[in-house]
């Protein structure tokens, strides 16, 4: 997809995750070869955006799928509420806390700090027992109830996707307004987007994806018109695709790309072994304090090295050398090599590092950069 819009990317290949990491700046370098500054640019635009979405956890969306995200993110909201309600937190008092976080972003974005100052005793603290269960205060229940209305919208404070510092702001337009969808019309839209972003897939993968229930997951893909890849197959595909697919002929040259561990390729799936030859399944990865075969996992703890979208190697960026650290399940080859130089460099360049989410740092990376190492010998 070079030269494709940051939106157009994601519209494609499915939303990416979004934990404060790298992740959708890999997911669109590798896709379109957009720099840091296209993707920031695209943010600052309102072109896309980080939202809660699908399981309630946060993704970059395209701007025409704002409102979706938002929709099916609202089912998944209440969690913190009822925690809340334990401590003795009231709907009312969330909703007077609302009113004054409205009042107070009038003005103009704010911090989280500006808005606990500004709101004044419409906030309060939690105590002991609500830092324990993950609660401070009052305020994140308003700030995450007013987000996933499509009321307010949070800013990164340099622009920047891979970080956890924000404002908030008013959103005005809300993306929210003009959408009409029913909840089980917003799930049959999420099944369409999904099925065209990685169909063929099966009912349970969806199901993953999209937090939902047996019922509810297949009620959603009711509404769509899937055939399956081949008679009797459990994955299920549009019938267009299912004709592109039938005549699609794999490349006969390496095709290589480094993408992040949570890239779309296998977070809309969660089916590594599909992924990879047999011999491959038996590769060995460093998870946490032991070792695992990369086939028995249903997530990667390394980023991928994939060819024409088979994983054929693993990754880690190492902060101290300001290089990759990388392994080839086979032979690599002159253009392997060229595709590491130029992500080396891209990290280098432009992020700074690669952090797979908002607490990997180097020195929790040193255990998977030294099983890499070793593994090269």
């Amino acid at each position: 997809m070079a030269g494709a819009s940051p939106a157009d990317v994601l519209a494609n290949v499915g939303w990416a995750r979004s934990v404060a990491g790298s992740g959708p700046y890999l997911t669109l370098y590798a896709r379109g070869g957009l720099s840091r500054d296209d993707v920031d640019a695209a943010v600052t635009e309102l072109e896309i955006h980080e939202l809660p979405s699908t399981r309630g956890c946060t993704y970059i969306l395209p701007a025409r799928d704002f409102a979706l995200g938002l929709r099916v993110a609202q089912e998944f909201s209440s969690g913190e509420m009822v925690l809340a309600r334990k401590l003795g937190v009231t709907d009312e008092e969330v909703a007077k806390l609302c009113n004054a976080v409205l009042d107070a972003l009038r003005e103009g974005p704010l911090s989280p700090d500006e808005i606990r100052d500004a709101t004044g005793s419409a906030a309060r603290s939690l105590g002991p027992e609500g830092a324990k269960m993950g609660l401070s205060t009052t305020l994140p229940l308003a700030l995450g109830s007013l987000q996933t209305l499509g009321q307010i919208r949070r800013i990164p404070t340099n622009g920047r996707l891979d970080q956890q510092r924000y404002r908030y702001a008013l959103w005005k337009p809300s993306p929210m307004t003009k959408f009409k969808l029913s909840i089980p019309e917003a799930h049959g839209e999420l099944a369409r987007h999904y099925f065209r972003w990685i169909g063929p897939a099966t009912l349970a993968e969806f199901q993953w994806f999209s937090g939902l229930g047996v019922k509810s997951a297949k009620a959603a893909v009711a509404q769509l018109d899937l055939v399956p890849v081949d008679p009797g197959n459990d994955r299920f595909m549009f019938p267009d695709d299912r004709e592109l697919y039938a005549k699609f002929k794999a490349p006969k040259n390496p095709d290589y790309t480094l993408v992040s561990c949570m890239d779309s390729m296998f977070l809309l799936r969660r089916s590594l072994s599909a992924l990879l030859t047999p011999e491959d399944r038996k590769q060995k990865t460093q998870v946490d304090q032991r070792t695992c075969e990369l086939g028995s996992l249903s997530d990667l703890n390394s980023n991928a090295i994939l060819d024409r979208g088979a994983i054929v190697g693993l990754w880690e960026y190492d902060p101290a050398t300001s290089s990759i650290v990388w392994l080839c399940f086979a032979a690599a080859d002159k253009a392997l090599r060229k595709c590491v130089a130029l992500t080396e460099a891209y990290i280098r360049d432009q992020l700074g590092d690669a952090r797979s989410f908002s607490l990997d740092s180097p020195k929790s990376r040193a255990p998977r950069i030294d099983a890499i190492r070793s593994a090269q010998k």
